[in-house]
């Protein structure tokens, strides 16, 4: 049996240095590259071409001659659209949680989510009128294979009928959310990472301060 002498001692951690960072260039290269402008502003145009198109006529499509191609066809454009707008925002608010902090990249997640909620503000319709289709004419378009594939979208849209408020009343809180709770969402996240906590000398986040808390150094805790 070893002598306690000679058992190794516990060697001091090793510091972490400078942590890694998401890797964001399969969506887009940096804050200020010319894909994210413009992508902003075929969205923009996308976003108000098909408004212009299918606004007010899914009704119509859905009773003509060929419904579920009609339909699927309306569908599939909005959901690349969609696309579009699902990656632009999911680059700002992934480059604005890699640092919440940083003045620079909130200004960018609040650009590009304001550009984003008034470019979708023209797509609103479409989910309300689906759900003013009658149940048999839309579940009849839905033999049709390629509406069929959208399904389970279909469906999940149509959960929210019976809580569909008047089309205005809609659109507004649409355009509110920038300035509602979505700001207050901001301005909670970003208060929370400025916080600073004196420990023993050092100045801490929030979160390495608590985890001493759960320290197994009793005195640390």
């Amino acid at each position: 049996m070893p002598k306690a002498s000679s058992l190794s001692k516990p060697t001091k951690k090793a510091k972490l240095g400078a942590l890694p960072e998401w890797n964001l260039s399969d969506l887009y290269p940096g804050l200020d590259s010319p894909q994210i402008t413009r992508d902003l502003e075929q969205a923009d145009s996308d976003c108000v071409a098909f408004e212009q198109e299918f606004k007010g006529r899914l009704a119509s499509l859905a009773g003509g001659e060929g419904a579920g191609r009609a339909l699927a066809a309306a569908v599939k454009r909005f959901e690349a659209i969609d696309d579009r707008l699902g990656r632009l925002i999911s680059y700002a608010s992934l480059v604005y949680a890699g640092n919440t902090t940083d003045p620079v990249r909130a200004k960018f997640y609040g650009d590009v989510q304001e550009r984003i909620t008034a470019a979708s503000l023209h797509l609103l319709f479409f989910t309300l009128e689906l759900n003013r289709i009658d149940d048999a004419q839309l579940e009849a378009a839905m033999r049709e294979p390629a509406l069929g594939h959208y399904r389970p979208w279909l469906e999940d849209v149509r959960k929210e009928k019976p809580y569909q408020l008047e089309d205005r009343v809609e659109e507004l809180f649409h355009e509110k959310s920038v300035t509602g709770y979505s700001a207050w969402n901001q301005l909670f996240d970003e208060t929370i990472a400025g916080l600073r906590f004196k420990v023993a000398g050092k100045s801490l986040a929030i979160e390495p301060t608590l985890n001493l808390l759960q320290d197994s150094d009793g005195k640390k805790r």
